[in-house]
């Protein structure tokens, strides 16, 4: 044993021991020439369990941490080894382990946890994005240092392992009560990959919130609500997203889960209204069917001659309607006047009262559906599958007819229906928005002539859907090499041509730059991946923060969308000052 007061290879002065194990032992210790503290880890040769099982475990954390450079990362500065330890010198983390601080005070509130969950999500995309990837495998409190500046740092990488050799099923590693299913043989759902340390992370992250201990507890209802029914229905409904048995079924990637992290509270009143619903009886939607069928039938009966002035006073109406849903009814009144489905007015001012509340609802879509195809069965159909519509298919007269009669009419609205799914669908996680919005704005593009002012807003949209449709498949491939260039070119199109344009909606440029910050906050490794520079990603940061600046939005959803953008500012910035070591080099500087 080192005693306190030496000195550790002519320059590491013992001051105390902070912590011990079975085979070791840890210490503070400073540098005196450098005047720098540090932690030192000694694994005596001499302990009860076997010391080279062990000390394979010290080299892969060795291995791991020093080519790693993250602010919630520890490093490695030297190692020693004689004939009776094995020592690792590293960065000091002052503070608790989360694991302490719910054994003294119990579930931590929920800003904390959410706080800590970023940055824990931070870090293993981090390491998911290295090459090859690391996967950490043992995400659990006591792996997690909570230090005094309210930050923390991810600890003991031992069980972390890179995905290029993790070529069979795992043995059995991690924490039981943490560990994924296919953490363990015969699990049937093969390999470790950035999913599992997602299941690892939201056990986690329950653990945080309950107080339960995973480990020593069987858990039948993983809800956190289930213990503490005052918790977020948004958060409750992330951790159960994360912790799915089959990994197909969780987040596919932590740029995903971060996204609905930074949003949890924009889900609760979704998730509401999903849980009302379910309350509707069918007799209430059947009567609903049959009224818009009799009120198809009174339309229809009108003169032809009568049509036009109909459809113009009825969008007259609905113009000078407080009402919100009357006005929506009003509008899908006047498109459904004979001979008048393939004018332009009607949806344009439908889809604009969408998007007043901010939330392109499930009613919405409905609604939409059932206008857009005149059918209700495909609308419930159309609905279930969650796509944003294929108006090809020979059941769609009203769409079909519309694009055949008026091409140009037709792309401006398929333009605007891409942008509510964008921007405003009722499922907040950008990725699905994108998949949804890739049809409509593609159809804009093709169906657009050359002077549609929005027809190179709608080829970027294009791109950047099929960025996200796309991307897994290829990183599960190793094939998605220059792929963040495009997007970054394109979110410098959506920046120029959106968040920009004055002539747009407060809401509609505030959208734009949250999309894009958040796209520049989980991306920068990869931009500088893919070779774009730091300059020009600062260049972009630069404009985010320009035009938040620029935007009153003094009052309603968008004074909202703006603070919430606003508090993530720094972060943002962080993640960039990270990706490309200036955060690192001038903290190295003292």
């Amino acid at each position: 044993m080192i005693k306190v007061g030496s000195l550790l290879d002519g320059k590491y002065r013992i001051l105390d021991e902070v912590g011990h194990g079975g085979m070791s032992v840890v210490y503070m210790a400073r540098n005196e020439k450098a005047n720098k503290t540090w932690a030192v880890k000694v694994v005596r040769k001499d302990g009860k369990l076997d010391f080279n099982t062990v000390r394979a475990g010290l080299v892969a954390e060795i291995e791991t941490l020093k080519n790693l450079s993250h602010p919630n990362l520890p490093s490695i500065v030297d190692v020693i080894e004689d004939d009776e330890s094995f020592i690792i010198v590293m960065d000091f983390i002052e503070g608790n382990s989360l694991d302490k601080i719910l054994e003294e005070n119990g579930a931590q509130p929920e800003e904390y946890v959410v706080e800590w969950a970023m940055q824990l999500c931070d870090v293993l995309g981090y390491l998911h994005s290295r090459t090859p990837p690391i996967i950490y495998r043992d995400m659990k409190p006591a792996n997690i240092m909570l230090k005094p500046d309210g930050n923390i740092t991810v600890i003991d990488f031992g069980t972390a392992k890179t995905y290029d050799i993790d070529l069979g099923q795992t043995t059995g590693i991690g924490t039981i009560g943490y560990a994924a299913p296919e953490q363990y043989r015969g699990s049937g759902y093969g390999r470790t990959d950035a999913r599992t340390d997602i299941y690892c992370l939201g056990m986690t992250l329950y653990h945080l919130l309950t107080g339960v201990d995973p480990c020593k507890n069987i858990i039948a209802d993983k809800s956190i609500r289930a213990i503490n029914p005052s918790l977020s229905v948004g958060l409750d409904m992330i951790i159960q997203k994360c912790i799915q048995e089959h990994p197909d079924a969780r987040y596919q990637s932590c740029a995903e889960l971060m996204y609905d992290l930074q949003h949890y509270k924009d889900l609760e009143p979704i998730i509401k209204r999903r849980q009302k619903r379910k309350l509707i009886t069918f007799s209430v939607v059947t009567i609903l069917s049959i009224m818009f069928a009799v009120t198809g039938v009174f339309l229809y009966g009108y003169a032809q001659r009568k049509a036009t002035d109909n459809y113009e006073e009825t969008i007259e109406k609905a113009d000078g309607n407080s009402n919100y849903n009357e006005q929506k009814s009003l509008y899908e009144e006047a498109i459904n006047i004979p001979g008048q489905d393939i004018k332009t007015d009607a949806y344009l001012k439908l889809l604009a009262a969408y998007d007043k509340d901010g939330v392109f609802s499930i009613d919405e879509v409905e609604q939409l559906n059932r206008i857009l195809y005149n059918n209700e069965e495909y609308a419930n159909e159309n609905r279930a599958n969650s796509v944003g519509g294929d108006p090809n298919k020979e059941t769609k007269a009203r769409i079909t007819k519309f694009k055949e009669k008026n091409p140009s009419g037709y792309a401006e609205v398929c333009f605007d229906i891409g942008s509510l799914y964008w921007y405003s669908y009722y499922e907040p996680n950008q990725v699905t928005r994108a998949q949804n919005s890739i049809y409509w704005f593609n159809e804009a593009y093709k169906n657009s002539a050359d002077d549609f002012e929005d027809r190179g807003a709608a080829k970027t949209y294009v791109s950047i859907g099929e960025f996200y449709r796309d991307i897994q498949s290829k990183v599960n491939k190793g094939k998605e090499k220059g792929m963040y260039k495009d997007l970054f070119a394109n979110l410098q199109d959506v920046m120029d041509s959106v968040a920009k344009d004055e002539n747009e909606t407060e809401k509609v440029r505030l959208d734009a730059l949250d999309f894009i910050r958040s796209c520049v906050h989980q991306y920068a490794t990869k931009f500088k991946t893919d070779g774009i520079s730091e300059t020009e990603v600062n260049n972009l940061y630069n404009d985010i923060v320009k035009c938040l600046e620029g935007i009153n939005a003094s009052e309603g959803v968008p004074k909202q969308i703006k603070a919430k953008i606003m508090s993530f500012i720094p972060n943002t910035k962080e993640a960039i000052e990270t990706a490309y070591g200036t955060r690192l080099e001038t903290s190295n500087i003292d």
